[in-house]
């Protein structure tokens, strides 16, 4: 009689939606390779529909801002003590980590106590502020699993083991590149509004957007409006939002993967994060906003040391988005960006064009099947 191998068991952490999201499509691609192995942890609707058995609600830990996580401290320790007892009580053969540094990192460090292998898939923004994290990491972290190719060069400098395996985002069913930069009608020209994937996103950025909306239709009364709603958030706050703020500029709400919205837009107002790289591999020119507490934007000045905050930008190397920050990020402001974007199709074809090289600099599809290559070694050697 055969032996019966033992399933390997994995412990996988993503705190936000967008790390929810990618790490359901490398659970998939392990148990292509894997179909034994167990999965557990924290995170969201879809690692749980990707079989993961889910712990802690990755709802209750999400933040945007520095202060703002405040709010949220004893969700998260609490949250931390799970995971920690997790680790300790079933020692699995992996920990996955996804983004979600401060939290992450902390997990990290008692994975190392306990001599558990460490694979950190999608890189925190060392690169971009808090360099000094790079230590923790070359203490704590077994291998990155990076998703832009300026990041393994940082890696490599500080004697991190690192591979680039692209972006998640390439896997997605993308439109052919013949149509980036393709000539677009804009009969009638439509804009759409990614407010951002967490409910604090949604109040703080909506009602601005919005109001910019009413700012345009009074120029431009055949202007159609799109609003993304992430399924990471409550549809009835987004309705309640858009009846509150609109009267008479009636506005189409698609819940779901943004890439419906990306593909009827010509232009998108979206928050900054990974919507802004999201909306250049479809092609779309983007303004990128995005609001914090006073002091949360004081502290970011303080300690941030990249030129630019869209991450489309920072792929670029140039800013191909305009970025209305804190108080640039009102309705008059945006209105007048997005109508003299609107108003130029020249700028607007040339920014396309620059798109599409944004979309080559990320790497081939398939990072969610490298990553699994990674990891099961890891495991198999663990």
């Amino acid at each position: 009689m055969s032996a019966v191998s033992t399933p390997k068991c994995v412990v996988i952490v993503a705190g936000e939606a967008s790390g929810d999201l990618h790490g359901a499509h490398l659970v998939r691609a392990i148990r292509q390779k894997d179909d034994h192995a167990f999965f557990c942890g924290i995170g969201g609707k879809a690692l749980h529909d990707a079989g993961a058995r889910i712990l802690v609600d990755s709802a209750t830990l999400s933040v945007m801002g520095i202060t703002e996580v405040f709010s949220k401290l004893r969700h998260i320790f609490r949250s931390l003590r799970t995971i920690k007892e997790l680790l300790r009580s079933i020692r699995p053969e992996l920990l996955i980590l996804v983004d979600f540094p401060d939290f992450n990192l902390l997990v990290a460090r008692a994975a190392k106590k306990w001599s558990i292998p460490v694979l950190y898939y999608i890189s925190p923004q060392v690169w971009a502020w808090r360099s000094g994290r790079v230590r923790k990491i070359r203490k704590y972290v077994d291998h990155m699993a990076v998703i832009f190719p300026f990041e393994k060069g940082f890696y490599e400098e500080h004697g991190v083991p690192v591979t680039f395996v692209g972006h998640p985002l390439m896997d997605n069913d993308l439109p052919p590149e013949t149509e980036l930069t393709a000539p677009r009608p804009m009969t009638p020209p439509i804009i759409g509004l990614l407010p951002g994937s967490r409910e604090s996103e949604v109040r703080k950025h909506l009602p601005v957007m919005l109001a910019a909306v009413m700012r345009l239709k009074q120029q431009t009364p055949e202007l159609e409006f799109l609003v993304s709603h992430a399924s990471s958030t409550d549809r009835r706050i987004t309705e309640q939002i858009v009846r509150s703020c609109l009267k008479e500029a009636p506005v189409e709400i698609v819940t779901g993967n943004a890439g419906e919205v990306l593909r009827r837009s010509h232009l998108v107002i979206t928050a900054s994060g990974t919507a802004t790289l999201e909306a250049a591999l479809y092609g779309v020119p983007s303004i990128i906003i995005y609001k914090v507490s006073p002091l949360s934007y004081w502290l970011a000045r303080a300690l941030v040391r990249v030129e630019h905050i869209g991450l489309v930008n920072l792929v670029a190397g140039e800013k191909l988005a305009p970025e209305l920050i804190q108080e640039e990020a009102n309705p008059r402001r945006i209105a007048e960006t997005a109508e003299r974007m609107l108003q130029n199709p020249q700028e607007m074809q040339a920014i396309r064009q620059k798109l599409a090289e944004v979309r080559h600099k990320l790497g081939d599809p398939g990072a969610s099947k490298r990553t699994a290559a990674i990891a099961l070694e890891m495991m198999n050697s663990s």
